[in-house]
């Protein structure tokens, strides 16, 4: 029977009754009450004797260490937290992952204000998170944040350092999102080929995982970013949560593409035709039938656009070796240099079907798009452009090059002065958007923006053909209308 209380009665309304009154007066009030079963109440007496056994006091102590830690540390008064820390990680290692969370903020903040001594501390609070909470820590993201404190406070030799991220990245990659921290990886590998420590080629092979990684979480915010603008501009209202996951998209977004661009910039001229050229001329004999090194040389070769025959050979070999989606599309590429784009067209049509890679498969949709674009082909221009942003989202190019072609056709696209001008409303939002997906065009977009809004019906002429809130249909391949604004 009194196993069956202690079934049912639950150790936090045991703990919260001895709290409230001690157990003289608890017992009192229960003989009190006449109905009272005398057995039933001899059981709960001998509960209330167990519940000390149940219910650690070492869970207490924890509680009231944690809370002399935790509550000065949220307040960002850490100096008055940092002398609990060390007495929550000996005596209760394991109670809260707030302790690691907290922990390190605290030795950043001190470290920031100077204090070299906590880099350690920051480095030991990192680990401690990684040994007591392995199931709540992102394993990628920790270790790379590790390494980056290394590297901050030159810890370790540049090969050491580089070790820790690399370690970090194939450790868990996923995780591994930190602009900064990829920054850092890629910067160390340069540094290490230049002081004679890595192979050029290691650089390379680097420099392609990393940028493929920037991209991918590229595609993953502009994904969020895109749909809730589509959503903003159907004129529903964002949520609070809305506004800020789109808040944080952009800013994300921006982080991303300065990195993306300081990557390009630390790889220099080690990446241009000159040095790209006799360096795969060199190994051309030797790697004609390594496929990987065949589709990587095509790749960096056609990404700087060198202009060599080598190219022609790479393409070839690897077309003939593994007919490919990579090998069509460099062959569409080289046709088109050559002015042959009905050939070329077919080669891109190949690739895009054989292509699985988000980001390989727009670059093709792109390519299509600039085939159909050079004709004067607009409609189907425009089909590939949209094509190539559903595949990856953060390719804010192809929203400025539908702009483009719609200013472009702006003559034939109204029946009146007003209507034709009012066609460039619609490029400037084109353009607005492709300056929020896309940070490294963003000036260049912003710029279109404000001259496409130039060349728009100013507010007399809105006013002066009472057009203020109406809409203007088009006709033309464009079609879909716009919304002229209120005065």
């Amino acid at each position: 029977m009194i196993n069956g209380l202690i079934k049912d009665i639950t150790i936090n309304t045991i703990k919260t009754n001895i709290m409230k009154m001690n157990c003289k007066v608890f017992t009192n009030s229960l003989i009190k009450n006449k109905a009272m079963n005398k057995t039933i109440l001899l059981a709960i007496i001998l509960v209330f004797s167990v519940v000390s056994k149940v219910i650690p006091q070492a869970d207490d102590d924890c509680h009231l260490t944690l809370s002399l830690f935790a509550e000065p540390a949220k307040a960002k008064n850490y100096n008055a937290a940092l002398p609990y820390y060390e007495k929550v990680v000996k005596e209760c290692p394991k109670f809260s992952l707030a302790t690691y969370q907290y922990g390190v903020k605290m030795f950043k903040y001190f470290i920031k204000k100077g204090d070299k001594n906590k880099v350690n501390d920051l480095i030991k609070a990192y680990e401690y998170r990684m040994q007591y909470f392995p199931s709540k820590t992102k394993e990628g993201k920790v270790l790379a944040d590790i390494a980056q404190v290394k590297f901050d406070n030159n810890i370790g030799t540049m090969l050491a350092q580089f070790k820790e991220f690399d370690a970090a990245y194939k450790k868990d990659f996923k995780t591994f999102t930190s602009p900064k921290s990829l920054y850092t990886y890629f910067s160390l590998a340069v540094d290490l080929f230049n002081a004679g420590e890595m192979d050029i080629q290691d650089v390379f092979d680097l420099y392609d995982v990393v940028y493929a990684k920037i991209e991918m979480e590229e595609i993953k915010l502009a994904t969020i970013l895109t749909h809730l603008l589509d959503k903003q501009e159907a004129g529903t209202s964002l949520t609070k949560k809305e506004n800020k996951k789109l808040s944080n998209s952009e800013t994300n977004l921006i982080a991303y593409g300065k990195v993306k661009g300081s990557v390009d910039g630390k790889l220099g001229r080690l990446a241009d035709c000159p040095n790209l050229i006799p360096l795969y001329t060199r190994d051309f004999e030797e790697k004609k039938n390594d496929i990987v090194w065949l589709r990587r040389a095509a790749g960096r070769l056609n990404s700087k656009d060198c202009d060599t025959p080598l190219f022609f050979q790479l393409v070839q070999q690897l077309h003939t070796l593994e007919p490919s989606a990579k090998s069509a599309y460099y062959l569409g590429r080289l046709a088109d240099k050559d002015g042959k784009r009905s050939t070329a067209l077919e080669y891109y049509n190949q690739a895009a079907e054989l292509e699985t890679n988000p980001s390989d498969k727009a670059r093709v949709y792109y390519s299509i798009a600039e085939n159909f674009r050079k004709k004067g082909n607009y409609g189907k221009a425009r089909s590939y452009y949209r094509k190539a942003v559903q595949q990856k989202p953060s390719m804010g190019v192809c929203y400025l090059k539908i702009a483009q072609m719609y200013s472009k056709s702006s003559n034939a696209c109204g029946n009146n002065v007003f209507e034709k001008r009012a066609v460039n409303w619609l490029s400037a939002g084109l353009a607005d958007k492709a300056a929020r997906v896309d940070a490294s065009i963003a000036s260049n977009a912003r710029a279109a923006a404000s001259s496409y809004r130039g060349r728009a019906p100013s507010p007399s002429d809105i006013f002066s053909e009472g057009m203020a809130g109406k809409s203007v249909t088009f006709s033309c391949w464009i079609g879909g209308s716009v919304r002229v604004p209120n005065l």
